[in-house]
C-alpha cells in the first residue's frame, strides 16, 4: 500500500498540478505542501476531505491512508506499540457495531412491553411494600438457583427476611441469598437517587455479591484467566479486562437511542461474555440489566431458575457471542413481558 504522500505527490502529477496550483487551492503555503509530500508533514482533517475532492480520491480511501499514519507515527517509537494497536483493536468492537436491524417478531414483544407499561404508569399509585418485597424474594431466589443454589423459594424468604438458617444447605448458599436480597436494595436505592449508571457502582454490587464468600475478589476484577463451563467462548485475557470494562461502559452511554430493553439484555450478554469477575458474574450481570430496566420505569425481569429455562438461557446466551444475538434479546424481552404484565395484574386486584 503506498504511504499517503506517495500517493498524494502521484496523483497530484497525474492531474497535472503543480504544488504551487494545489497548495492555492488548499489555502496553503506551496512549501507545506512539499513537507507534505516528502512525509514531514501531515494534513489535518478538514486537508484531507480538500484533497479528496481537488485529486478525485475517494475521501474513504484517503482518510484510512491518512489515520493509518497518524497513528503509526505516534506509535513508532514505542515498544509496545503492537500490544496497544491489539488492545485498540479489541476496543473498537465495542464502538464501531453494524446496526442490527429489530425483527418484526422482536418489534411485536416490544410494542406490547410498552403497552404494559403505560398501564403499570395508571398503576405506580397503587404499589406496594409487600409486593415488591415478595418480588424481590423470588428475584433472588431464581438468579440463585440459576447458578445452582438449592434453597427453595420458601427457604429462601426464611434466611433473607427472618435471618433463620435451613438445616442441610451450605453456608455459602446462606449468603448467596442475604447478598442477593441486598444487592437489590442497592438497585432500589440508585434508581431513587438517580445515581448513574457506572463502573464503580457495577464493582459495588459484585461486592455484595460476593461478600463473605470471597474476600479477596469480591468487588474487584479478575486477574487471572477464566473459562466459562459449557461454552466454547474464551474470556479476554484478565489484563485487558480493565481497558475492556471501560469501553463497555462507553458503549453504553453512546446507545441510550437503544429501547431500554434491548439495551439492557445487551448490557447484560457483554458483561457475562467480558467475564470480569472471578464469581458472580451471571449474577451480576443479571442485577446490572435489571438496574437499567428499573431506571427506565420497568420492572425486573426474572428470570426462571428452572431446568429448562435455564438451559434456554445458556443456549442463547452462548449463541449471541457468536454473533446471533436475536435469540437472547428475544428470551430477554419475553422474560420481561411476562413479568411486567404479571406486575400489571397484581396491581389491578381491587383494594379492599
Amino acid at each position: 500500500m503506498k504511504s499517503f504522500n506517495v500517493l498524494l505527490k502521484e496523483t497530484r502529477i497525474a492531474k497535472g498540478l503543480s504544488q504551487k496550483e494545489l497548495a492555492g487551492l488548499l489555502d496553503i503555503d506551496a512549501s507545506l505542501l512539499a513537507r507534505m509530500e516528502g512525509g514531514e508533514r501531515l494534513p489535518v482533517r478538514k486537508q484531507v476531505t480538500m484533497l479528496a475532492q481537488f485529486l478525485d480520491i475517494p475521501e474513504k480511501k484517503l482518510l484510512i491512508r491518512w489515520f493509518s499514519e497518524r497513528i503509526l507515527k505516534e506509535l513508532e517509537d514505542e515498544p509496545l506499540a503492537m500490544e496497544v494497536l491489539i488492545a485498540a483493536e479489541q476496543q473498537m468492537k465495542y464502538h464501531v457495531q453494524p446496526k442490527r436491524p429489530v425483527s418484526g417478531s422482536l418489534k411485536k414483544i416490544l410494542k406490547e412491553i410498552d403497552q404494559h407499561k403505560d398501564r403499570l404508569d395508571e398503576l405506580r399509585h397503587r404499589d406496594s411494600f409487600r409486593i415488591a418485597e415478595a418480588l424481590e424474594v423470588e428475584y433472588t431466589y431464581h438468579s440463585n438457583r440459576i447458578e445452582g443454589n438449592t434453597l427453595t423459594l420458601h427457604e429462601t424468604e426464611m434466611v433473607v427476611n427472618h435471618g433463620l438458617t435451613i438445616a442441610g444447605k451450605s453456608m455459602r448458599e446462606h449468603l448467596e441469598a442475604i447478598n442477593h436480597y441486598e444487592a437489590i436494595a442497592l438497585v432500589q436505592e440508585a434508581v431513587k437517587d438517580k445515581k448513574p449508571i457506572t463502573e464503580r457502582l457495577l464493582l459495588q454490587l459484585h461486592a455484595l455479591v460476593l461478600r463473605g464468600i470471597d474476600r479477596s475478589y469480591a468487588g474487584r476484577y479478575r486477574d487471572v484467566q477464566v473459562r466459562i463451563g459449557g461454552s466454547n467462548h474464551i474470556p479476554p485475557d484478565a489484563l485487558l479486562v480493565p481497558q475492556k470494562m471501560v469501553a463497555l461502559f462507553e458503549w453504553y452511554y453512546k446507545n441510550q437511542h437503544l429501547h431500554p430493553v434491548l439495551l439492557a439484555a445487551e448490557m447484560h450478554e457483554r458483561l457475562v461474555s467480558l467475564h470480569p469477575f472471578i464469581d458472580g458474574n451471571g449474577r451480576t450481570a443479571r442485577l446490572l440489566m435489571n438496574l437499567i430496566l428499573l431506571q427506565h420505569g420497568y420492572v425486573i425481569a426474572n428470570q426462571s431458575g428452572d431446568r429448562e429455562h435455564r438451559l434456554q438461557y445458556y443456549q442463547f446466551l452462548d449463541e449471541a457471542r457468536g454473533d446471533n444475538r436475536e435469540a437472547f434479546l428475544t428470551f430477554i424481552a419475553k422474560t420481561e413481558c411476562h413479568c411486567i404484565k404479571q406486575y400489571v395484574s397484581l396491581l389491578e386486584v381491587p383494594e379492599d
